[in-house]
């Protein structure tokens, strides 16, 4: 659960990263990405009961990652708009 958790915070960040241009850090996360689930494969191809920690580690880290950077982006809002 926790490797894909770790994932999904990294496909998060990496679209974003994405979307912001930033060809660097973009790549980084998709290498990261793509070692983390070589990892993943491994550990469920042995145990299948590791396929439903898959699932809530993978919605976990999208929502995680997502409610943070919302949440940065409207107290970055609230500031700006205080001055």
């Amino acid at each position: 659960m926790v490797t894909l958790f770790v994932a999904d915070v990294f496909w998060a960040l990496y679209f974003l990263k994405i979307q912001e241009k930033n060809p660097l850090m973009s790549g980084i996360y998709g290498s990261v990405i793509y070692l983390l689930g070589a990892v993943a494969v491994t550990q469920y191809t042995e145990d299948k009961s590791f396929i439903i920690a898959a699932v809530i580690g993978a919605f976990l880290g999208t929502y995680v990652t997502v409610e943070w950077k919302r949440r940065k982006e409207n107290k970055i809002n609230k500031n700006e708009s205080s001055r």
